[in-house]
């Protein structure tokens, strides 16, 4: 029976024939087989990230794979081997060496004040070591980035997305649906940190995190302004969790004083009352405080919105001054006034052509008229100058005239239809 969880197993797990090859050492020499060498090579590299992507992991060390992918009280024998690869072809990064790429004011506060187990700076290189750590941790470099970018849409799909800094705990409980733990948040942040999507900080002793907003292409560092509104947001809250306590307060002692009337201990019920209006008089208090705070809260925002539109105007200006350089109305005026006379010279050109073909029409119709009368002068004489065509038979000398003879008349195609008499 396997100790590997159910989502991470390979549909060949249950065959002990393959699993026999997987669950062997690899070959020193990856020249001496390397269709085997690079199968199970791609097999072990796979599963390794199948597994930690369905716990929601994005570290793994040699120690918890061994316990992972247990079958039959066995362990494979070549994941040190797979480490060793991957590590060599970018896929995983030991914490140390991830963590040591981003600057060192954000390395100082997370190594110090963040991680969940210190990171062990020990920066001699892995892929010169036949011997890999069992407790090394190393950061999956394909989940870390997707984990980053899961928690920075869940951000600005949130209520905090109009708010750039939050305090880690606020973080911790959004990001608890995207890292497993703190310390899988710890390296996301880590990840968002080299993109320049957010930047770290200690203030006061409180970690806080500010993130990159919308339409900008890397986060700017916390400043005064940034540190004024968070103050003043925390405020914020704390005064309305207050005001609402108080509310209950109220509404607690509203109760004991009704529960005392029906009781008929009048003295207690006054009491209550007093205690409610006291409790009443400290929530107006505090309430007109809040309006306060959110006042100026709501004039910030605005401030900013102003500020935003400025920068807008002013990046127009600078663009519609820079496109109209070279423009001037002298230059206009004398632009136009050369369209205008090559409009005027197009015209004329119009004209005259129009003209020209006007003139040849004329000549045409000239020349037609000609034609047609030296066809008429070479026509024949007209018909009625020939001899009409005798009607009467006609008569050879010496013959008999044609007159004599009887024609024979053809009956006509009516009368051969009709039926003998």
């Amino acid at each position: 029976m396997s100790n590997a969880t159910d989502a991470a197993l390979p549909a060949e797990w249950d065959d002990d024939e393959r699993m026999n090859f997987m669950f062997s050492d690899f070959n020193e020499n990856r020249d001496v087989n390397t269709t085997d060498w690079d199968s199970k090579m791609d097999f072990w590299s796979a599963l390794i990230v199948k597994a930690c992507r369905d716990r929601g992991s994005v570290c793994v060390s040699l120690q918890e794979l061994n316990k992972t992918f247990r079958r039959k009280e066995r362990s494979p024998l070549g994941l040190a081997t797979v480490i060793q690869s991957m590590a060599r072809c970018g896929k995983i990064q030991r914490e140390s060496d991830f963590a040591a790429n981003v600057d060192c004011g954000w390395l100082h506060w997370g190594v110090g004040l963040l991680l969940v187990k210190p990171l062990k700076w020990t920066f001699s290189t892995l892929l010169g070591s036949h011997r890999v750590p069992s407790d090394a941790s190393f950061v999956v470099i394909e989940l870390v980035e997707e984990k980053a970018s899961e928690l920075l849409e869940v951000y600005r799909r949130s209520g905090y997305a109009s708010r750039p800094v939050l305090s880690f705990q606020e973080l911790c409980a959004l990001s608890s649906e995207v890292c497993a733990d703190e310390s899988a948040l710890c390296m996301v942040l880590l990840q968002l940190q080299r993109d320049k999507q957010v930047t770290v900080s200690l203030h006061d002793g409180e970690k806080i995190v500010k993130f990159c907003q919308a339409g900008q292409n890397k986060v700017a560092p916390v400043s005064d302004v940034d540190m004024g509104i968070y103050q003043l947001q925390r405020s914020e809250k704390l005064l309305g969790e207050r005001v609402e306590k108080l509310g209950l307060e109220a509404d607690k002692c509203k109760e004991e004083a009704r529960a005392h009337l029906r009781e008929g201990r009048k003295s207690l019920a006054l009491r209550s009352l007093k205690g409610c209006k006291r409790v009443e008089k400290r929530a107006d208090s505090l309430f007109a405080k809040l309006e306060s705070i959110r006042g100026i809260l709501d004039r910030i925002a605005q401030s900013q919105t102003d500020k935003m539109v400025m920068q807008a105007y002013q990046a127009g200006v600078s663009a519609l001054r820079l496109s109209l350089k070279d423009v001037t109305v002298e230059r206009a005026e004398s632009l136009v006034d050369q369209i205008q006379e090559l409009c005027d010279t197009q015209d004329e050109v119009n004209q005259t052509l129009s003209s020209s073909v006007t003139s040849t029409d004329e000549d045409t119709d000239e020349l037609e008229e000609e034609l047609k009368s030296l066809l008429d002068e070479s026509k024949p004489a007209s018909v009625s100058s020939y001899p009409e065509v005798p009607t009467s038979g006609l008569r050879i000398p010496g013959e008999p005239g044609l007159a004599g003879f009887q024609q024979k008349k053809t009956p006509s195609p009516a009368k051969r239809c009709e039926p003998a008499q």
